[in-house]
């Protein structure tokens, strides 16, 4: 949405102040390790953007809470699985041949959101070590967040999901729907049924640019919205807005034992 329509459609004047407000409102407390999924533009304009939504989150959660978010660089993938756009089949070997290594300095986040990539670039935030799905922390818990991340499965306990899930994190969908509840993911590598593809990634290996093939599980969002919505029901999920941001804060440990449960019973049945 452009800055004009988005400020056309704003009912208020959203500020450092009333974003952390409305958290409070939410459920956001002091000392929480929360992962934010979020659509900056959900939100209402903002006064100072992306870095005011930064900041609010930050004084929610205080000195003693830990920020984290998404990092996925899904621009590092197998290029012939593009759709959006497809490329020529005939570029294929060269973009396997030529694409950048992931680096976590420099790996621009894509289709992560405004929020995201800015709260990825900021000096001081940690950043875990995956090609395509990676997460960015700030906070005392941020190393133990961040300091393993297993390139395959790339959402089990080896990972920085499997860090909040034994942490008993929160997630806040700030702005975005069940569909960005990267969570839901961890339950389907618990399933004996998943099926696995083959993923590829461009990557460093012993200091050397490499193309990576490695197998992971076929994780499918298709039907994390009525997930959520069954989760939501039973009351595990606060609701509130954030400025005009629709929103949802649900427990980690919660919402994947439930979506295990629920995929075995909707998806695998």
């Amino acid at each position: 949405m452009g800055e004009r329509k988005v400020i056309d459609a704003s009912a208020k004047l959203n500020t450092v102040e009333s974003i952390r407000a409305d958290l409070g409102r939410l459920g956001v407390r002091e000392g929480d390790t929360l992962l934010v999924h979020s659509s900056l533009s959900k939100i209402g304009w903002v006064c100072g953007d992306a870095e005011a939504v930064i900041l609010a989150l930050q004084q929610a959660l205080g000195s003693a809470g830990t920020l984290v978010m998404p990092a996925h660089s899904g621009q590092n993938s197998d290029p012939a699985e593009w759709v959006s756009p497809p490329v020529p089949s005939v570029w294929l070997e060269e973009i396997y041949a030529h694409m950048p290594a992931f680096d976590p300095d420099y790996t621009a986040t894509r289709a992560m959101g405004r929020i995201a990539e800015q709260f990825r670039s900021l000096p001081g935030t940690l950043r875990s070590y995956h090609p395509q799905v990676s997460f960015a922390a700030r906070g005392p818990l941020a190393a133990e967040i961040t300091g393993v991340h297993a390139l395959t499965p790339q959402f089990g306990q080896d990972s920085p999901l499997g860090a909040l899930y034994r942490l008993d994190a929160k997630v806040l969908l700030l702005g975005v729907g069940y569909d960005s509840c990267t969570t839901f993911h961890m339950a389907e590598t618990q399933i004996e049924d998943m099926p696995r593809k083959r993923m590829g990634a461009a990557i460093r290996e012993d200091g050397v640019r490499t193309w990576k093939w490695f197998e992971d599980y076929a994780y499918d969002s298709d039907d994390f919205d009525r997930l959520g919505q069954d989760f939501e029901e039973q009351g595990h999920a606060a609701v509130g807005k954030v400025g005009m941001a629709e929103c949802r804060l649900l427990p980690v440990r919660a919402a994947v034992d439930y979506a295990a449960s629920w995929l075995k019973k909707h998806r695998f049945a």
